[in-house]
């Protein structure tokens, strides 16, 4: 594993980019809820990941020579996730608040782990364990909080979080070494693809561009998927997976303050609480974890991690 010791990009550099990311992925759950005033959500996924293909094509113009049937193929697998991923996100935005949303697709986090004990049996910490815990009680309070309890979109937006947990674990074991452009360029067209099948075959909803709908499309298109897919794939390899997902728990916190200044949301106290019980859940492990590694950095001056 790569590891920012090892490496001549500074930590200072790897650590802004990977916020840079997380404030971009926060601003997506405002932006598709401001795009959903106008264009329905379905329409609004195939229309930004069609845009975000046509990008990612002319990107990807000098690299083609290298396109191959296994590119190919593990971006078709890696897509069909991030479909789901994508598809159970517009619809737990389109339902629930940039807030609650936020928060309950961070449980990916917690996800990862306890799916890769259930299928491959890896060691399962009793910190996760306790995170686990820590988030069913913030589920519990946001379902007694807001005006409609735990909803349609709060569920969908768990369900996200599997998915993206799911996406999260397919990439690590089906890519190796190929183009991280290329395969990006098989996932958009992947999830653009779904999304077309599903505005055709789905009831009719009318839409219609406005400044605020068009600013909200391009901006989904361009910075939470075009570039955050950039810079994550450049940058997380420099750094642990603990320390990028500590990182990765900003997310929910920009889209809480976007969602306050630009949409008007307001918690509950009990959402106050249930969105502080998903946000420790996540965190406690994590720094536990990151705690074990800078322990183990400690006994290992060379920058090989210990196994934990």
């Amino acid at each position: 594993m790569h590891n920012s010791r090892n490496s001549s990009v500074s930590d200072s550099r790897v650590t802004f980019m990977l916020v840079l990311t997380t404030l971009f992925w926060g601003g997506s759950f405002v932006f598709n809820k401001i795009g959903f005033r106008d264009i329905p959500p379905v329409t609004f996924l195939f229309l930004r990941f069609s845009l975000a293909t046509l990008i990612m094509g002319i990107v990807c113009l000098p690299r083609f020579r290298r396109f191959d049937r296994e590119i190919l193929k593990n971006g078709l697998i890696v897509g069909v996730a991030l479909a789901a991923t994508n598809l159970t996100f517009v619809l737990g935005v389109s339902g629930t608040s940039a807030s609650r949303a936020g928060f309950l697709n961070n449980l990916f986090v917690l996800l990862i782990p306890l799916l890769c004990y259930l299928f491959w049996r890896e060691r399962f910490d009793r910190w996760t364990l306790a995170g686990l815990f820590l988030a069913f009680a913030g589920l519990w309070q946001l379902a007694q909080g807001g005006l409609e309890g735990f909803n349609r979109g709060d569920l969908l937006s768990t369900i996200c979080a599997f998915f993206i947990a799911l996406h999260i674990i397919v990439v690590s074991r089906v890519l190796r070494n190929e183009d991280i452009y290329l395969v990006s360029l098989v996932q958009f067209a992947t999830v653009a693809t779904v999304g077309g099948i599903l505005f055709m075959i789905l009831p009719g909803q009318p839409f219609r561009f406005t400044a605020a709908s068009a600013g909200a499309l391009g901006y989904c298109a361009i910075f939470p998927t075009v570039i955050c897919f950039t810079l994550q794939n450049t940058y997380q390899r420099y750094t642990t997976p603990t320390r990028a997902g500590l990182i990765y728990t900003l997310d929910p916190v920009w889209s809480m303050l976007g969602g306050m200044a630009l949409l008007g949301e307001r918690l509950t106290s009990r959402e106050w609480i249930g969105c502080g019980l998903i946000f420790a859940a996540v965190v406690v492990p994590l720094l536990v974890r990151r705690m074990r590694e800078e322990r183990s950095t400690a006994a290992y001056p060379t920058g090989e991690i210990a196994a934990d």
